[in-house]
């Protein structure tokens, strides 16, 4: 398997319409094995078409995931805010470290939901 090319995926959106600053996020799943997984990551890129983080747990490309991501609090008026969106595994970039954190990109496919992070998220 080659490696993918994220320019290729995003190439449709201008670097300015994302963010590269780092958030904390969880990620939750069916992993390969079909069990569930729930693992905190910091996201590298969003942008209102998809993101790209560094996961351990074992996915693979059409994988459907959920992420709840912590919003920096300068946006949220201080508040604990979190916004959950799901979305679709479109490339994973492997490491030549074997049981190291692989490179994912995901594409969104869902609405988002922001609500304070005692209010928990619908799914």
């Amino acid at each position: 398997m080659g490696k993918p090319n994220l320019d290729e995926i995003y190439k449709a959106q201008p670097k300015d319409q994302g963010f590269t600053f780092p958030l904390s996020t969880v990620v939750e799943g069916l992993d390969d094995s079909g069990k569930d997984f729930k693992e905190a990551t910091i996201l590298s890129f969003i942008s209102h078409q998809g993101s790209t983080f560094r996961l351990k747990s074992q996915v693979s490309i059409g994988t459907k995931v959920k992420l709840i991501i912590d919003l920096p609090k300068k946006l949220a008026e201080d508040q604990n805010l979190k916004l959950a969106i799901k979305g679709r595994v479109v490339a994973i970039e492997l490491e030549e470290r074997q049981n190291a954190k692989k490179k994912i990109s995901v594409k969104f496919e869902s609405r988002y939901i922001i609500a304070p992070e005692s209010g928990g998220q619908k799914s």
